[in-house]
């Protein structure tokens, strides 16, 4: 009599373990298929250079990205420096909220992202999910704002703006100063395969921060046993050393976008690439926009920039949408499905839905202010405006995209109209710096 009832007990506690199973390996596999998100920066890399773009330099892995993708035409940097740039990435803020308009130069420079800020991986990591940034940070030299303090579980890589490609004295791992060995983009490349590679099987965020197309320009083969001597160069041996430069960035793509493939992650990663502010107008060829970097005309803050998600985002189209850094937190969010606390305002919107259905995005005023060295520039639709004290530009960039014609005496209820948002933007962003302090 006792057996039946000691089988029974048995099997309810088979079911009970296989449900327990079943439900472990369904929050597991729930886990695992949360997209993972990758963004590759660029630096001083203007639309004008890259094939993708019509330009003098072959870019075979990028052009391919974006036919496998969407190319964006109307994508822009939040400010044509760096630092400014980085920190709106981050934080999907207008730098100005944060007290970052300039670039922080050096070690001396104790302005920089602070850990109370919310962040990209800070959300991240907070959500799950293996985090690294390798290169290139920007944002700040203090301990406290070093990006393990942001939510990066991995960091090699230096602080400041600018590094020598072959040697590397003042790279971090962590919060250690640690030297590495090899060419930057191929160290940035090799660090980003292996974190892939590790965390196949974990939702992951990676940062590729590259310190390429940015000077010294140095190519592989510029160790310093190899160097000339002379340290100045032709525009043309500059250029030359430029475009290898760049095609060691675009190999570097290459790579990382192969991993995803040999470990079947290209369909469950969305991968974003775009450049942190214009060019440096290195090339001999015809510019498609006015200024470059340290300018407030379309060739400091429009910049190349493509997004790839395999099954996800429709291959090869065209985006005309005007789009900013600081957008890309609230779309990562939105695509992984992590709430941003409420009491934090964001700058940027979700462009999910513009990515993944092709919806047209809301109209909207978008500021680029780098006050007091360049003034205060706006969009408004195809309108720009550009102020520094009483000096005040308007172009009508569909007719005038190389924004060589002011038309400010042309049309004053227009220009009236947006030098007042530009100056309410300005208050604004002020007070609340102001207030955080």
């Amino acid at each position: 009599m006792q057996k039946p009832i000691f089988n029974t007990i048995l099997g309810i506690i088979f079911i009970s373990s296989s449900i327990a199973a079943a439900d472990h390996l369904q929050k597991t596999t729930q886990i695992d298929q949360r997209p993972n998100v990758i963004i590759i920066l660029a630096d001083d890399l203007g639309c004008g250079d890259m094939s993708l773009y019509d330009g003098w330099i072959e870019t075979p892995r990028i052009d391919k990205m974006a036919r496998e993708g969407v190319r964006f035409t109307d994508f822009h940097s939040n400010s044509s420096v760096c630092s400014p740039t980085r920190i709106a990435l981050m934080t999907g803020r207008y730098q100005q909220r944060i007290g970052i308009v300039d670039v922080i130069v050096g070690y001396r420079d104790k302005e920089g992202l602070e850990p109370s800020e919310v962040t990209i991986p800070g959300l991240m990591k907070n959500a799950g999910y293996r985090t690294a940034i390798f290169g290139k940070w920007h944002c700040g030299t203090q301990l406290r704002q070093n990006p393990t303090n942001h939510g990066f579980d991995e960091y090699i890589g230096f602080l400041i703006g600018g590094s020598d490609y072959h040697k590397h004295g003042n790279w971090m791992d962590g919060t250690r100063v640690k030297e590495q060995k090899g060419y930057s983009t191929h160290i940035i490349t090799d660090r980003s395969v292996e974190f892939i590679e590790r965390n196949k099987d974990n939702p992951f965020f990676l940062y590729v921060s590259h310190a390429a197309v940015h000077n010294p320009y140095q190519t592989p083969a510029d160790t310093p046993e190899n160097r000339p001597k002379d340290k100045k160069q032709s525009r043309e041996q500059t250029r030359a050393r430029y475009r290898i430069m760049l095609e060691e960035f675009d190999k570097g793509v290459g790579k990382i976008l192969d991993t995803l493939r040999k470990h079947n992650l290209e369909e469950n990663t969305f991968v974003f690439f775009f450049s942190d502010n214009g060019s440096v107008r290195i090339g001999a060829n015809v510019r498609p926009y006015r200024g470059g970097k340290f300018s407030n005309y379309e060739g400091g803050h429009r910049v190349p920039a493509v997004a790839r998600w395999p099954g996800r985002i429709k291959a090869g189209w065209k985006s005309d949408e005007l789009i900013v850094g600081m957008d890309l937190l609230p779309t990562i969010m939105d695509i992984v499905g992590v709430e941003v606390p409420r009491q934090r305002k964001l700058d940027g919107i979700s462009i999910k839905n513009h990515l993944l259905k092709q919806v047209d995005l809301p109209d909207r005023r978008v500021f680029f202010g780098y006050e007091p060295k360049l003034g205060t520039a706006m969009r408004d639709g195809h309108w720009k405006m550009q102020t520094k004290g009483d000096v005040i530009e308007l172009y009508d960039l569909s007719r005038d995209i190389k924004e060589t014609t002011n038309i400010a005496d042309k049309y004053p209820e227009r220009t009236r109209e947006m030098k007042a948002a530009i100056e309410k933007w300005k208050s604004e962003v002020t007070s609340d710096t102001t207030s955080q302090r």
